[in-house]
């Protein structure tokens, strides 16, 4: 009597191939399924993004936080205090929250900058702002460097620096000016104009050109910037938020209903201005073009471009001193 063959073990058992579009074609690869595995990586290990947020007080920077991701983000929402006062320094702080949507996990870190454009004498207040972006930029490296270095590297480095401009409707203030010369050096700067319902459509239109003329003349390269568009439609894309820049935004975490719809919104006598209207605000184009047109193209900027000059910059310092203290041991021989 024949023995049935042992049964394999269960470490060596193979499923039976997944039915793909391409099963009964001959010359099917399966290189297309290299999108799914990305895709189920990508979910496992989630995401991860820095903004932060510079600009004086009263400009609704933490309201603009909470309406983008439709949570208590941002700082004051977490650590709000019954009267906060304005600090005589700036103070960076960072609070870092997990946002889940529809299965997708993001870790969201909002860096505020309490204090900035609040003094007498505002000179030099970038300055805390630049040493802190570096700061991010000085250990990511040292964790690059380590000989045993994480699988995966915290990163908490600063993506994208989204700058308040007051609305006033004339021009750029000689500290916008500085900030952004400086900083677009260093990480991608989104310009936007505050509270920009205190402005007629007429007096926003004129202003945004205004500012896009000082951008321009002040040699100020804000994100995108042109010269980092890799082809032909990335330009048409691009050149279509250039024209946009700087976003008019209204931000708001009230609730109301209006026609039956449920909508974030500013009542005011005249009505209720809709933040996601496009009529009524450019909000929507912003929070697009943070959260879903372009997102990973601002972490690839600011890895590939910002940290790695940042990074080379280092590494010179670095290998010149090495060379110099050679030379002093030579000398002393």
């Amino acid at each position: 009597m024949m023995m049935p063959p042992p049964a394999m073990p269960a470490a060596f058992q193979v499923e039976k191939p997944v039915p793909g579009p391409g099963m009964g074609d001959f010359s099917y690869v399966g290189i297309d399924a290299i999108l799914e595995q990305m895709r189920r990586k990508a979910m496992k290990q989630g995401f991860e993004l820095n903004i932060m947020v510079v600009g004086q007080s009263g400009l609704g920077k933490s309201t603009l936080m909470n309406t983008l991701f439709k949570s208590k983000v941002s700082r004051k929402s977490v650590q709000a205090t019954s009267q906060e006062k304005i600090p005589k320094t700036i103070d960076i702080k960072s609070v870092s929250h997990d946002i889940e949507e529809k299965g997708v996990r993001m870790k969201l870190t909002v860096i505020d900058t309490p204090g900035f454009g609040d003094q007498i004498n505002n000179e030099n207040c970038w300055q805390p702002i630049m040493k802190f972006i570096n700061a991010q930029y000085e250990q990511y490296l040292q964790e690059e460097i380590n000989i045993n270095r994480k699988k995966r590297i915290p990163d908490s480095r600063v993506h994208c620096c989204i700058y308040f401009i007051p609305p006033t409707g004339h021009c750029l203030r000689p500290l916008d000016v500085e900030f952004m010369r400086r900083l677009s050096k260093v990480v991608n700067i989104v310009p936007v104009i505050a509270k920009a319902d205190t402005l007629t459509l007429e007096e926003r239109d004129f202003f945004k050109q205004k500012i896009r003329e000082e951008l321009r003349a002040n040699g100020i390269d804000v994100y995108p910037q042109k010269e980092f568009d890799e082809d032909a439609e990335d330009r048409m894309i691009n050149d279509k938020i250039r024209e946009m820049i700087p976003f008019a935004v209204v931000g708001s975490d009230q609730e109301y209903q209006v026609n039956g719809r449920r909508l974030l919104g500013r009542k005011t006598k005249w009505g209720t201005i809709e933040v996601e209207n496009i009529a009524h605000c450019e909000f929507a184009y912003l929070r697009d073009l943070l959260i879903r047109t372009h997102m990973e193209n601002i972490k690839d900027i600011t890895s590939s471009i910002h940290y790695e000059v940042y990074r080379v910059r280092r590494l010179n310092e670095n290998n010149t001193a090495i060379a110099h203290e050679g030379e002093d041991t030579h000398w002393g021989d």
